[in-house]
Formats: structure tokens, sequence, C-alpha cells
């Protein structure tokens, strides 16, 4: 699914919004409708236009304005790709106390699924802003790392002390936009949760706007953190400040569903493949080029680290991971090649639901126990909806050389299973399914 959308035009109408963007999106086949992202998007829709007015009236504009107003310039600045990142001249340090009167409108906590569409519907309202709103969009991990490197430079090159660093951190952050989108807002750390209080209360009481998506409900946030009874009045401050939207209900994984996909030098719009074989792949490009491109997709540049998995008191090494975006990548032999058995392989289908397998070779029959280790993987991936990318050096009906004098064998019979799995998780019934690796 595309996470931002090219310049459309629209009709003079200024009730066009969101709404009806994705009507048309849907009938153009470039997204599917989904409920429960349009519950989602009639309220994110109701902040865009509240925002307008909102807006107008923080920066002092009038109702008889020219037509450089936010109001007149609906039409025409909705959905364009105009750069977002706002002037921090202008006007970045009005605050609630210069407005009284002024009370900014509901933010937005979207949480959800992995895949279900929260970040892509917040990137079609922030798309939808004007340009001369000022705004900002950025992944709260990244924002929570700028705010310690801010607050560093208050106190070491602005030799700031106390309430005035924090302030300065405001300020700062008031500076790049009034409304902050987030992406995976999620808190792990404890220093984040011991600011989030101060810097958030602060942000709101200026004026900024809050839309952020997660996959966890404001009240689970930092949940089993240390002193996390300091941390409650920042959950109660949030859901006070935003409209709190349940996707939890969606089924569907939209997130390798109506990708644009490279096929040689051409481009196709459909299902992500997923399954790249070194023997079919000439025309197509290097099989692990493909597969390298679509890793670092999904995890977005995102840290990579190795950890260690617990499994009924055993530990289940995974080499590279990104903790951030749940995404996990595994060599065959990595999975394969020592003694696991279905308890493993669980553990990393609850923890990941995106598991990357790279150098799958094909299999003999001498080789049983690397045959019935992948067996037992792929029902344990299978069993949790885990979605599987694999780069394989023939596709899965070659994956299993038969000796035609033992083809009677246990092996052999419950292969015919893993294949037909290992087909039907390819498809794009399958990778529509929602992950339920951590609810089992």
């Amino acid at each position: 699914m595309k996470s931002t959308i090219e310049s459309i035009p629209l009709e003079e109408d200024k009730t066009s919004g969101l709404l009806e963007h994705y009507e048309s999106l849907t009938q153009t086949g470039e997204v599917m409708r989904d409920p429960h992202q349009i519950i989602a998007l009639e309220e994110l829709e109701r902040l865009r236009k509240e925002c307008v007015p909102y807006f107008k009236d923080l920066n002092g504009k009038k109702d008889d304005d020219s037509g450089d107003s936010i109001e007149n310039s609906w039409s025409t600045s909705l959905f364009s790709l105009t750069p977002s990142w706002a002037n921090p001249s202008t006007g970045g340090n009005i605050s609630k106390a210069q407005h009284p009167s002024i009370t900014p409108p509901k933010g937005i906590y979207l949480h959800g699924g992995v895949g279900c569409g929260k970040t892509y519907c917040m990137d079609l309202f922030y798309d939808a802003l004007p340009s001369m709103m000022e705004k900002q969009k950025v992944h709260f991990h990244k924002f929570m790392l700028n705010i310690h490197r801010q607050m560093h430079k208050a106190k070491m090159i602005q030799k700031l002390q106390g309430d005035e660093v924090i302030e300065y951190v405001i300020q700062s952050t008031l500076s790049e936009g009034k409304i902050l989108c987030f992406d995976e807002f999620q808190v792990t750390d404890v220093a984040d949760a011991m600011i989030l209080k101060r810097l958030f209360t602060g942000l709101i009481k200026n004026g900024t706007v809050i839309v952020a998506t997660s996959n966890r409900p404001p009240k689970d946030l930092y949940l089993g953190g240390l002193q996390r009874e300091l941390f409650l009045p920042f959950i109660d401050l949030l859901e006070e400040s935003c409209v709190v939207v349940n996707m939890w209900d969606s089924d569907v994984d939209y997130r390798l569903m109506q990708n644009d996909f490279e096929i040689g030098e051409n481009k196709r719009k459909g299902v992500q493949r997923v399954y790249f074989a070194r023997d079919n792949d000439e025309r197509e490009g290097d099989a692990r080029d493909l597969f390298e491109r679509l890793f670092r997709k999904l995890t977005k540049e995102s840290l990579i680290n190795s950890m260690v998995l617990e499994a009924q008191g055993r530990e289940v090494f995974v080499p590279k991971a990104s903790e951030e975006y749940g995404i996990a990548r595994f060599s065959f032999y990595d999975l394969c090649g020592t003694a696991k058995g279905a308890a493993d392989y669980l553990a990393i289908g609850e923890r990941f639901h995106t598991v990357f397998i790279e150098d799958v070779p094909k299999l003999k029959y001498h080789e049983v126990n690397l045959v019935r280790r992948w067996i037992t993987l792929i029902d344990a991936m299978y069993e949790c909806h885990v979605k599987l990318v694999i780069n394989a050096a023939t596709n899965p009906e070659g994956m299993f050389q038969v000796d035609l004098e033992n083809d009677h064998c246990d092996e052999v019979f419950a292969f015919d299973r893993t294949r037909s799995r290992m087909e039907e998780m390819r498809s794009e019934g399958y990778l529509r399914k929602k992950w339920i690796g951590s609810h089992l």
C-alpha cells in the first residue's frame, strides 16, 4: 500500500476531503476499502476541518484575508506534495498564553495491529493539510533521540538549567511545526518516560495538535516499566488531549498488499513478491538483490541488532532483528542447521510478524534432520500467521529431492503439506491475514 499520495486535482467544492479521496482510491484499485480505516479517516477528517479555523485564528488570520489564506487555498493545497517542513521563523513561538481564548482541537491516537493501515491513514491526513500549516511528521523513536540531543545542547552549549532546559526543547520542537504526527508511538526507555509529561504539557499549552499511531492503547504504554507510577499522568494527558481510535478489530495485514514492485525494468502493482528463487529470476534481476531491497524497505533503515529469545528455558539466537518493526532475518542453517524444535520456532513466530530466510537450499532425501526441522518451522510460522520472505535455490515444488525408492517415507508425505503451505504463504489470501503470534 502506498504510504504517500500524488498530487490529485480536486473539485472546487471545499467539502472534498479525506473520505472522498479515499473512496476515489478504492474505485481506481489503489487501495482496498477497509471499514476500520474509514472510521479512522472520519476522525482525521474531523481534525483536518477543525485545524483550518484553529490555525487561522492562531496566526491572526482574518475572514476577509486575500486568496493566500489557509481556507481559500484548500482546493489547490489538498494532497499536494509541497515540502512539509514549516519555516521556523513563521510563528514558531506563538503560545496559548498569547491566545487565551483559543483551544486546540483534540488530536488523534490510532492504535491497532501491524499492517492494519494506521500509518497510511495518518499519511493521508498529513498530506491533505495545506503546505502553509506548520506541520511535522516523525517516527517517535527518532523524535525522542532528537529531544535528548536538544536537552544536551541546552545544557552544554546554551548553559541553561532547571526548567529552562525543557522550555528550550519545547520551543525548538514548536519551531518545526505545531501539528505533530508521530509514527510508531511507544515508550520503552525510562529516560523518555520521565520527561514526556512535562514535554507534552508544554507542547499542548503552546497550541500543538498531536496525531499518533501505535501498536498499544494509551493505557498499555510503558507497561511494566521502571517507576511507571510516575508515567501514569502522561497517559491521562494523552487521553484528555486526543480522541483514541481502536483499529484492533481489523483482520487484514496490508503491508505487502498493492505494492509497486519491479519486474526487470518495468514496474507492476499488486501483491508484493515474498519468494525469490534463484532458478527462475534471470529476467527479474538477481533474487538476492530483490530479497535485500525488500528487507531494507520493510525495516525502513531502523537499527538492526542480534538478540536472544527465551523458549521453555532454551535460548534462541536471532542474528538480525529490527525490534522497532518486528522483523527478523535468518539463514536457512541458522534455523535448521542445529537442533531446534517447535517451541524454538514458536518463540520466533510469537515475537516477529515478518521473518526473512535466506540461502534456502534444495534438500535431499538423506538430509532428513534438515527436512524435519523445515517442516516444523513452516508449521510454526503458519500457525502464527507470520509473513515469510524467502530467498531460495528453487521454488517450493523443487525444494525436496526425493529418492523414488523411498518415496513412501513419512517425510515425503509431510513435505507435501509443507510445500502446499509454502505456496499458500505467498498468496494474496495469506498475506492479507492478521499476525496472531503474540496472541496465541
